[in-house]
C-alpha cells in the first residue's frame, strides 16, 4: 500500500521520459523553447550565467522571466550535457508530484482513489500539453505545488507554506500562488503563518516585476506587461466578468480543467491557489493564453487534482454532503473523462505509429548536423535549433539576429516549420545567403547544410538585430 505513490510517479516518469526523449529524437521539438532553455542550463553550467544567443546577443535569461531555479539543472548538465538532460529532469519533476496526490488519497479514501487520482493527474491533457511541447521552467513548481495544496487539505500550514516559498524561484508570477496558499491558510489555520506567506509571495513579485527583471532585461522593463494590458486606455473595469468569459475559449478550457473530476473539483476551496494563474490568462489579451496548448495549464494539474480528493474525503466524513451515488460515480467518471481526452492531446502520440519508428530524414539530418564543428555558430531552423545547443553557438534563422553573423546555415526545406518565417520567406533567406557566398556543404531528405565561404567572410560585416521575446511567453 505504502508503495502506490512512488509506483504510480516511476510509471509515470517512464511514460513522461520516453515520450519526451523519442519526440526530441525525432525532431519535434525545438529552438523556442527547449533550445533557449538548454542555452540557459548550459550558461549556469559553463559558470557564464543564463545567456541565450536565440534570444539576442548577449540576452540574459532572467531578464525574461525571474527563474535561478534552472540553475539546479547545471549539476546534471555537467554530467551529460544534453537537451534529453532537461527532458528527463521535467519528466522527474512532473511525476513526483502524483506522490502526495497518491499519499492523500490513499490515506484518506483508499487504494482505487489513489490510483485513479494519481494516474488521473499524470494521464491529463494539461500535463500533455506541457510535455508535448519542450521544455519550461514552470515544470519546476508542479511539485512544489503538489504538495503544497496537499498539506493545506490536511491542514499542515507550515508545511505548505515552506513547499510553496520556493516557487518564488520558479517564475516571477507565482509569488501570487504562493500568497494565494497564504491566503488559504489565513482563512481556515494559521493566522501568523498566512499573514506571512501573503507578505511574502506578494513582496517577491514585486520585487521581481518592478526590480530584478527590468535589471537585467535589454529593454530595461519587464517584456510581458503588454500582455496584461486592455489597451493603451487602460482595462474597463466594467469588462472584467465579460473578459473572463470571452471568447468562449475561455470557457472550454475552464470546463475541460474541471471535467476529469466530474466537475467536483469547483466544490472545493483548494481551487483559490489556481485563480492567480487562471486570472491572469483569461484576462490577457494574448490568446495564446486562453486554450488548452502549450504549458499554461500544468501548474493547475495538482491543484485541480488535490481538489477532487479534498472533495472525496469530505463527502466521505460528512453524510449527506454530496448524493452517495455521486461519490461513487466520480471516480470511474474521472477514468472515462481522462481516457476519452487521452487521444485528442499530446499523449494520443504513444498510440500512433509515428513515434515508434524512425523515418529515413531524421536519420539524413542526424548525419548532416554531424558534419557541423563543435563549437561551431550556427543560424538553424527552429526544429533543428536544439539538436545543435550543447555543443555549437547556435542562433535561429530568421529570428531575431540576422543569418550572416554564423559561419553555418542549416534548416530543413523539406519539411519547414513556418516559424520564424514562412516557408517562402525561408526559400528566399536561403537564396540570399547562397548568393551572397554560403556554399552548399550537404543536402539530404531536403536537411540542407551551408557553410560561409573565406571570401564572403572576409567581406562581410557582423550585424544583429535588436533581441526579441518568443510569441507565446
Amino acid at each position: 500500500m505504502r508503495l502506490v505513490p512512488w509506483s504510480v510517479a516511476l510509471t509515470l516518469f517512464l511514460v513522461y521520459a520516453f515520450f519526451t526523449v523519442r519526440r526530441h529524437e525525432l525532431l519535434f521539438t525545438s529552438g523556442y523553447d527547449l533550445g533557449i532553455f538548454e542555452q540557459g542550463v548550459r550558461g549556469y553550467a559553463e559558470g557564464r550565467g543564463p545567456i541565450v544567443e536565440l534570444k539576442g546577443p548577449g540576452f540574459n535569461l532572467l531578464g525574461d522571466h525571474f527563474s535561478p531555479a534552472l540553475a539546479t539543472l547545471a549539476p546534471l548538465y555537467w554530467i551529460w550535457p544534453s537537451a534529453k538532460t532537461l527532458l528527463l529532469a521535467q519528466s522527474a519533476l512532473v511525476a513526483v508530484a502524483a506522490v502526495p496526490l497518491c499519499r492523500w488519497a490513499l490515506r484518506a479514501a483508499g487504494q482505487a482513489t489513489a490510483l485513479v487520482t494519481g494516474l488521473g493527474y499524470g494521464l491529463s491533457w494539461g500535463l500533455a500539453s506541457a510535455l508535448g511541447f519542450d521544455f519550461h521552467e514552470i515544470t519546476f513548481a508542479v511539485p512544489l505545488i503538489a504538495f503544497s495544496v496537499c498539506a493545506l487539505g490536511e491542514r499542515r500550514w507550515t508545511a505548505a507554506a515552506l513547499w510553496a516559498a520556493p516557487l518564488v524561484l520558479v517564475k516571477e508570477d507565482l509569488g501570487i500562488t504562493v500568497a494565494a496558499v497564504g491566503g488559504y491558510v489565513l482563512w481556515r489555520g494559521d493566522r501568523r503563518v498566512g499573514a506571512a506567506t501573503v507578505l511574502f509571495g506578494i513582496g517577491a513579485s514585486l520585487l521581481e516585476l518592478l526590480v530584478l527583471l527590468p535589471a537585467m532585461s535589454p529593454g530595461g522593463s519587464f517584456a510581458y506587461w503588454d500582455n496584461l494590458s486592455g489597451g493603451s486606455g487602460g482595462r474597463n473595469l466594467l469588462a472584467l466578468p465579460l473578459d473572463l468569459v470571452t471568447p468562449g475559449e475561455k470557457v472550454v478550457t475552464v470546463l475541460l480543467l474541471l471535467a476529469p473530476t466530474a466537475l467536483l473539483a469547483a466544490r472545493s476551496p483548494l481551487m483559490i491557489v489556481a485563480l492567480p494563474t487562471l486570472g491572469w490568462r483569461l484576462l490577457s489579451n494574448n490568446p495564446a493564453y486562453w486554450g488548452t496548448n502549450y504549458h499554461y495549464s500544468a501548474v493547475l494539474m495538482p491543484i485541480v487534482f488535490a481538489a477532487f480528493v479534498d472533495v472525496l474525503v469530505k463527502a466521505r466524513a460528512r453524510s449527506g454532503a454530496l448524493p452517495r451515488w455521486t461519490v461513487r460515480a466520480a471516480p470511474p467518471v474521472s477514468v472515462a473523462v481522462t481516457l476519452a481526452l487521452l487521444p485528442v492531446f499530446a499523449f494520443g502520440q504513444l498510440l500512433t505509429a509515428d513515434l515508434w519508428r524512425t523515418p529515413a530524414r531524421v536519420e539524413a539530418a542526424r548525419s548532416v548536423l554531424a558534419t557541423v564543428p563543435d563549437h561551431a555558430r550556427v543560424a538553424a531552423s527552429n526544429r533543428l535549433v536544439p539538436q545543435l545547443t550543447n555543443r555549437c553557438e547556435v542562433i535561429a534563422f530568421g529570428w531575431p539576429q540576422q543569418w550572416s553573423t554564423a559561419e553555418w546555415i542549416v534548416v530543413d526545406e523539406e519539411q519547414p516549420m513556418g516559424w520564424p518565417l514562412s516557408p517562402d520567406k525561408e526559400r528566399q533567406e536561403v537564396a540570399a545567403a547562397r548568393s551572397s557566398g554560403y556554399q552548399l556543404v550537404r543536402s539530404d531528405h531536403g536537411i540542407t547544410l551551408l557553410r560561409r565561404s573565406a571570401d564572403a567572410a572576409a567581406a562581410s560585416a557582423p550585424e544583429a538585430t535588436a533581441p526579441g521575446t518568443p510569441a507565446a511567453g
